[in-house]
């Protein structure tokens, strides 16, 4: 897959074209990325085809465009739904004001912002338009917020633009573009060869026919990371507690679990293979020490019900009695007090190579949200404090960080 000649052979890719004067460059990143292998597909507003042609994009793509929502020529009823799983990456060039602040505000009312709204994986967004909208300053909060997304923007230049000044604004050359769309995507080498253990979700553990003790956690950030790895070449073994959650990447092999045993068995079994594991799971500390077969029935309208539980196995401590000096292991601490201190401990215990902390006390982080704020602690004492972003973007940088990690030893 990493061919020098073709590096994006066999890679689908999506072109986005809004309706500005630079939608002209378009044609050519087509036919570059073509050029690099890629199987190209179009989606385009109705005021793009105002300065490109219909036929000028389907002739370099070799597909017909999307550009209708409800078209009858559509393969699907729901066409950016089934384009948004062909697609391993989509590039919005150029990217006018009025795109960028649709995605950024969530959107969607043509083909293509509906389509950009689905969109779960690497997405390059080139802004082109006047200089005075570029500085405005709603404008730049949209592309800020693009970026804590993990949307790879790529810079626009100064130069002569439409308007007859000279400025910033200028849509960034098809040649480079395409260079950091093949640069980015081609990353996923970096974990080639590698088998990754993931364990994501939340354990429910069973009281009888009916009840269990669990959780909040939706499994999102631990589907993130396995994703993640996979896209950029490992081969990633998810252990994955109760969720509705789905995994897209051929490279996961999902195994699913109900309580904490069952995850402990699927983790220790499998991390014997494994280059390292990231334990992103919320597992229960306790389960009943009974679980009934039959529903339990209320006594009476005065008694209540005691539960005596007992400890289960702690997954990340026996890991980490496991570990070979060739394995890395990386923790998870979700904390209310004393986060950083609870942490580093937490990390020395369980003799993690580095820990990544959540706090209940950031809006928007932690259980059920798509988007997270992390702390990474190594075991050399370093510290980086992470901003919110979706949790796509902490995917990458926890990614990052094991690499970097992985290329110390």
């Amino acid at each position: 897959m990493c061919d020098n000649g073709m590096p994006l052979k066999g890679k689908h890719i999506i072109v986005g074209i809004s309706g500005g004067i630079a939608a002209y460059k378009a044609p050519l990143i087509v036919r570059l990325l073509v050029k690099a292998g890629a199987e190209v597909v179009c989606a385009v507003t109705n005021h793009a085809l105002e300065f490109v042609t219909r036929v000028t994009l389907e002739t370099v793509s070799q597909h017909e465009i999307y550009s209708d929502l409800f078209a009858r020529n559509n393969a699907h009823s729901t066409e950016h739904i089934a384009l948004k799983e062909w697609g391993d990456a989509l590039v919005l060039a150029p990217a006018t004001a009025n795109i960028i602040g649709k995605l950024a505000n969530g959107i969607g009312d043509d083909a293509l912002s509906t389509l950009l709204l689905s969109f779960r994986k690497p997405m390059f967004v080139c802004p082109a338009m006047n200089t005075q909208m570029l500085e405005c300053p709603s404008v730049a909060n949209n592309i800020d917020t693009l970026r804590s997304m993990g949307v790879t923007i790529i810079e626009s230049t100064s130069g002569e633009l439409a308007c007859g000044t000279t400025g910033n604004g200028r849509m960034e050359e098809p040649e480079v573009i395409v260079s950091k769309v093949v640069e980015q995507l081609t990353k996923y080498c970096d974990f080639t060869g590698k088998q990754i253990l993931v364990t994501a979700g939340p354990t429910y553990e069973k009281i009888d026919s009916v009840r269990f003790i669990g959780n909040f956690s939706t499994g999102k950030m631990g589907f993130a990371l396995a994703e993640e790895l996979a896209e950029r070449g490992a081969d990633v073994i998810l252990v994955a507690g109760p969720t509705h959650l789905t995994t897209e990447h051929p490279r996961v092999k999902r195994i699913d679990v109900m309580s904490a045993q069952e995850m402990y068995d699927a983790a220790t079994a499998n991390f014997i293979k494994c280059d390292a594991a990231i334990l992103s799971a919320a597992v229960a500390d306790f389960r009943p020490e009974h679980a009934e077969d039959h529903k339990i029935k209320k006594q009476n309208d005065s008694d209540g019900m005691t539960l005596n539980l007992v400890q289960n196995p702690d997954i990340l401590a026996t890991l980490g009695k496991m570990k070979s000096e060739k394995q890395l292991l990386v923790g998870f601490a979700l904390e209310t007090d004393n986060e950083l201190e609870n942490a580093k401990k937490k990390l020395s215990k369980k003799n993690l190579d580095f820990i990544v902390l959540n706090s209940l006390h950031d809006a928007g982080a932690g259980f059920g949200h798509d988007t997270n704020k992390v702390t990474i602690i190594d075991r050399n004492g370093t510290i980086e404090a992470g901003t919110l972003k979706s949790k796509q973007a902490v995917a990458k940088d926890i990614a990052d960080k094991l690499l970097a990690t992985m290329d110390k030893r």
